[in-house]
């Protein structure tokens, strides 16, 4: 087993360790008490990375980054003040403390501005509970083109008819950070991401289609291999060649399961507390409510190792927990800082900084349930590949997107469709779910598979 890095000594390709920036975050909570602060909180991080880019086989980019930044936020009673620094000199500190003192002085009083409450915190072990997040991979910028030629030689050996490429990239990215409040929170930990990326272009002409495909992982051991990315990226591109328009219809609508997290991504909107508070949202005072079928379930798990949205606490330093956020269809909570929950007169639920780990289910669902299976239960539709436009409207509940995909006769993939926008009512769409495949995939911090809607609004020629 090997030996855990001691927090004295910098981590794998950082240059400060977990203790120095304790060491800061002690200091910077020092200086805002002497300085008159009612209570404060700061937060010091590193980050490190590389980004390696290929076209045609040729070598394009080689971008390394490495950003810091502490930030203090002081509370003068009700008020409050944001400053930050990439300079960690006591001095700078000093300086970047006293103007956010001085903020705080002359903003106007808020209410529910404040740190959380001391029961909320992560506190102890809690705030200590390691969920396997750090996986440096040490990739030279040599290896990272290597692995990105791979990818887009494999996507342009499909077929000859790839004929171009817009390129693979590899990027290699790591961070840690420690956080802090005068309520007692302290914890931190270090975490990475490492993705690789393929954009092939199929046909000639007038019949040019492009299309994307990635991997993406905490570790990088646990990527698909760079070969079955480019291939896969190739199959989608030629699928699509020989697109056409269709007249506008109404008619059942397939997700595939890469869009269907933007769906559940619409959701997570409307119901967090920003929107919420403001009444910026069609699902204000959606909690207790059947927004979705009984057949449908949302959960939440902060604490999946390797887990791309897990996190043992959230950006306040308030504790995470698992929890059905949807049961039997009906909301059961929202997602909610310290300052949300306050302008609501509720509770925070732990989400300053977003959801975590989001599963949607339907009770319907078979094992069986793959793509094909989804597509015969759509028989005659449209089975959406891609979107493009922001046509969402939080505050109405509109939506309207400019979409791509296949046309679906009885089952079956009839023929690829481009230029053509769907419409709907988010509200309608939640409510309208007929069915979600077992194809789930996880995107960024949502998995869900392949969604059914009944019927949609598609504008063509």
């Amino acid at each position: 087993m090997a030996l855990k890095q001691s927090t004295k000594s910098p981590q794998s390709g950082f240059a400060y360790s977990h203790d120095q920036f304790q060491q800061l975050i002690e200091d910077t909570l020092s200086i805002a008490q002497k300085m008159g602060a009612s209570d404060a909180a700061a937060e010091v991080s590193e980050g490190v990375g590389l980004s390696v880019s290929v076209r045609k086989g040729k070598l394009e980019n080689v971008e390394r980054n490495r950003d810091k930044t502490i930030g203090i936020t002081v509370f003068v009673g009700q008020r409050r003040g944001n400053a930050s620094t990439s300079d960690f000199s006591p001095q700078a500190i000093e300086q970047t403390v006293r103007a956010a003192y001085d903020i705080a002085r002359y903003t106007a009083e808020d209410p529910a501005a404040g740190l959380p409450d001391v029961e909320d915190l992560a506190l102890g072990k809690a705030a200590k509970r390691d969920l396997d997040l750090f996986h440096p991979w040490s990739v030279t910028a040599d290896k990272a083109a290597e692995l990105a030629r791979r990818c887009e030689a494999a996507a342009l050996e499909v077929d000859k008819r790839i004929s171009n490429s817009e390129g693979a990239g590899v990027s290699a990215q790591q961070s840690h950070f420690f956080a802090g409040n005068t309520r007692g929170f302290r914890g931190g930990y270090a975490s990475s991401r490492h993705s690789l990326s393929v954009s092939p272009i199929a046909g000639r002409g007038n019949d040019m289609q492009r299309d994307f495909w990635y991997t993406s992982e905490r570790d990088a051991k646990d990527m698909a291999k760079p070969e079955a990315v480019g291939r896969y990226a190739a199959e989608r591109a030629l699928a699509r060649l020989k697109s056409r328009k269709i007249a506008t219809c109404e008619v059942p609508v397939l997700f595939e399961n890469t869009l269907a997290a933007g769906l559940l991504g619409a959701y997570v909107q409307a119901t967090s507390g920003g929107a919420l508070y403001r009444k910026a949202t069609f699902l204000v005072d959606s909690l207790g409510q059947p927004i979705f079928p009984k057949h449908i379930n949302v959960q939440e798990d902060p604490h999946i190792l390797k887990g791309k949205g897990s996190a043992p606490f959230d950006d306040e330093g308030v504790l995470t927990r698992k929890r059905h956020v949807v049961k039997n269809g009906v909301v059961q909570g929202y997602f909610l800082s310290s300052y949300s929950a306050r302008k609501l007169g509720m509770r925070t639920t732990g989400h300053a900084g977003g959801s975590q780990n989001l599963v949607l289910t339907s009770k319907l669902t078979n094992p069986k349930d793959n793509l094909k299976a989804m597509l015969r239960k759509l028989g005659r539709g449209l089975f959406v590949t891609e979107l493009m436009g922001q046509g969402v409207n939080y505050v109405t509940g509109d939506y309207s997107r400019g979409a791509a995909g296949y046309w679906v006769e009885e089952g079956e993939i009839a023929f690829p469709v481009h230029e053509i926008t769907i419409a709907g009512h988010l509200g309608e769409m939640f409510q309208q779910i007929a069915a979600v495949g077992a194809d789930a995939y996880t995107y960024g911090s949502k998995t869900i598979g392949s969604v059914l809607i009944e019927k949609m609004k598609i504008a063509g020629h």
